[in-house]
């Protein structure tokens, strides 16, 4: 099967698919602070409900990373994640990739615009965790 590195326009459609799914997930994860606050709004900042959202967030990404190599956003773009060899990357490699991409968008968005100067089109999240996000077009 023909395998192509990935565009930043592709692997941003694949984020905008997951972003819902994520949001979906978060909100699910949020209804039970809401019903200990009796219906009412959880506070911003507190600790537990930040940690579940947090949670359930790495557990989207990192099960999904680490099973197959695909989000259901990936798979709708046709984008698998991989090691350097090829393989599906396992829990610790998985975890690093999570932990780099969030902060490549928490610094607007700046480790993946790397994508468009690295030689290997690369963001800087997988550079560093020694990852490659391959896309798979239709034979």
């Amino acid at each position: 099967m023909k395998k192509l590195k990935t565009t930043l326009l592709r692997r941003c459609g694949a984020m905008l698919y997951d972003a819902l799914l994520v949001f979906a997930i978060m909100a699910l994860f949020t209804v039970p602070f809401v019903a200990m606050e009796g219906g009412e709004l959880v506070e911003p900042g507190t600790t537990a409900h930040q940690v579940a959202v947090f949670g359930a967030m790495y557990l989207f990404f990192v099960y999904f990373w680490t099973h197959g190599g695909q989000t259901l956003g990936m798979r709708a773009w046709r984008l698998r994640l991989e090691t350097k060899s090829g393989s599906v990357p396992g829990i610790g490699i998985a975890s690093i990739r999570f932990l780099l991409a969030l902060i490549s968008l928490l610094l607007f968005g700046f480790g993946f615009l790397w994508q468009l100067w690295d030689k290997d089109r690369l963001t800087l999240h997988d550079r560093l965790s020694g990852t490659q996000v391959m896309y798979y077009p239709k034979q």
